[in-house]
């Protein structure tokens, strides 16, 4: 049984807060009060306690490796009906599984008693007696032999043959030079000299062969016996690591509220990706259900230093990560709890209408409103495109040249038929067409104008957030002009040259672009009341008459 200060009472006067109806939606909140407050007493312990040493980039000077963590709070009420919460962080803290106040991981890896721990063991082992059959002297002298030899036998055969080639040309050069005819019988004499030449370079080629198979066939055996060895070790290593793996995915069990336990391996069909179940979320739930606690309400934040690849601010909360938390939690933990409405499979276009700016036989220009899709998404049809092909339902072809983020409002132009799409997709592949978007950034930008060149790339654990990768990144250029600076906050226009997702909120957020998310950025920032993003400008030439068209749409913020 876990020491009772896991459970913790609120320090703060809670009495007159609403307990919410409703446990929250992981992937998509806004964190309740109670959580707020919980992160809050959370936030203070780390900033003053004592109880272990680890370096989270946030004091010069600190010795060890730079690492952000995830911390969660889940508020919770105990059987007595005592409203308290519960701490945890994601991975291992100073190099441990378990610290004072926080809950445990769901199975400790770490544990020096348990079978993981002594397997590895075992594995570690068979890994050392490979690394010292592979480092043995004799092993290594056997090797270099039989490397060596092989060289030797590949140079001196490839001369024989190289001689053999050149003896022959000799050979048949003498031949074009003799007079045959007023000379048969030396000729012929010239000829059985040649033919003899020609016998024994071959026959000198066939025994070279035969001895030096000879050699490196007692040499390969000797080798053979080691290599046999290592790889008899390795294919035992491999077994092994398979066998614990599967029993790791086994006894990796997680409870949810119906007090039901379901495995990693069932989970994720015995293929979980790295790190699953070690995050905050699980671990928070999973300790709440096995001591009959009730979830009320759960929030996430990071605590340090952001990574280099990703924009993660400190203090800031963020959803739990979709790759390897989603099918846990929703795939089982949260199993019969009564929850928040998934808000990304609502229909945030409902009631918004579309505004056309500018419209001729071929083509129109319009004015997206925010939190509407440009196409239709897994679970929402309604879109730009869905709406254009009602209001116009001869319209051929892609019909949707561009596209904008759901969040993002502004100008997007719309193509009536196939050869207008054709025409204006070639001037955004040609880079023709000049765009302007306008952004209020959370963040003052001293810089009064540049340029941002930071390849980008999806995170894989988290779609459809994005990752600055210089690796596998595509590559993402904007230059940028600053407006104007007003209450801590940056009034700015952005330039794309590219057209990644989400190109200018990470071009904003991240610390090695602007460091000053947009405004109600949801993703890389902070949420408000709307993302803070509008494409006002748009210069093209007119698919049909050529004419260098240039609209302005400017933001209601």
């Amino acid at each position: 049984m876990q020491t009772p200060l896991l459970f913790q009472s609120f320090k703060t006067n809670i009495s007159g807060i609403t307990l919410p109806e409703k446990f929250t939606f992981p992937f998509y909140y806004q964190p309740h009060e109670l959580s707020l407050i919980a992160a809050q007493e959370l936030q203070e312990y780390l900033e003053n306690q004592t109880d272990f040493e680890h370096n989270f980039g946030l004091k010069e000077g600190q010795e060890g490796l730079i690492i952000g963590k995830m911390f969660g709070v889940l508020v919770c009420q105990n059987q007595h009906g005592a409203i308290g919460y519960l701490w945890a962080f994601s991975g291992k803290l100073a190099g441990v599984n378990h610290l004072p106040y926080f809950v445990p991981t769901v199975f400790d890896m770490l544990d020096e008693n348990g079978f993981f721990r002594k397997e590895e063991d075992v594995i570690s082992a068979i890994t050392e007696k490979i690394e010292s059959l592979e480092q043995a002297p004799e092993f290594l002298a056997c090797q270099q032999k039989f490397e060596r030899e092989t060289a030797l036998a590949a140079t001196c055969i490839a001369e024989q043959k190289e001689k053999i080639q050149s003896q022959k040309q000799i050979r048949n050069e003498q031949r074009a030079t003799f007079d045959r005819a007023n000379q048969p019988l030396l000729y012929h004499i010239m000829e059985v000299s040649w033919s003899n030449e020609s016998i024994k370079e071959k026959v000198l080629l066939k025994n070279m062969t035969k001895y030096f198979d000879y050699r490196l066939q007692e040499l390969k055996g000797k080798y053979d016996q080691y290599i046999q060895e290592i790889n008899d070790l390795k294919e035992l290593r491999k077994q092994k690591s398979a066998a614990l793996q599967k029993l790791l995915f086994a006894e990796y069990a997680f409870l949810n509220v119906e007090g039901k336990t379901k495995s990693l391996g069932e989970i994720f069909d015995d293929n979980p990706p790295a790190g699953a179940g070690e995050c905050a979320a699980p671990k928070l739930l999973h300790y709440a259900f096995e001591h009959q606690l009730k979830p009320i309400a759960m929030a996430e934040f990071w605590w340090g230093q952001s990574p280099k690849s990703e924009v993660r601010k400190h203090k800031q909360f963020y959803p739990a990560c979709r790759r390897k938390c989603e099918p846990i939690l929703m795939g089982h933990m949260l199993h019969g709890l009564l929850m928040d409405e998934n808000p990304l499979i609502e229909n945030q276009a409902h009631g918004r209408d579309i505004e056309i700016v500018y419209e001729d036989e071929v083509m129109l220009v319009i004015n997206k409103p925010i939190e509407f899709l440009s196409v239709p998404g897994k679970t929402i049809t309604d879109s730009v495109y869905h709406r254009i092909k009602e209001k116009y339902p001869e319209a051929t072809g892609p019909i949707i040249v561009h596209r904008l983020d759901m969040s993002t409002s502004g100008i997007m132009l719309i193509a009536k038929d196939e050869p207008t799409y054709v025409k204006l997709q070639s001037q955004f592949i040609h880079r023709t067409i000049k765009k302007r978007y306008v952004a209020l950034l959370d963040g003052i930008v001293k810089q009064p104008s540049g340029f941002i060149d930071l390849p980008l790339r999806v995170d894989l654990n988290d779609r459809p957030r994005q990752l600055v990768c210089y690796e596998h990144g595509k590559p993402a250029q904007t230059h940028f002009e600053v407006l104007s600076i007003k209450n801590k906050q940056t009034r700015i226009h952005f330039y794309p040259i590219t057209g990644r997702t989400h190109q200018l909120r990470m071009h904003a957020s991240h610390e090695l672009g602007l460091n000053a998310p947009i405004v109600g950025d949801d993703l890389y920032g902070t949420k408000a009341n709307r993302l803070h993003l509008h494409a006002e400008w748009i210069q093209f030439d007119h698919p049909v008459s050529g004419k260098r068209m240039e609209i302005l749409v400017e933001a209601d913020f």
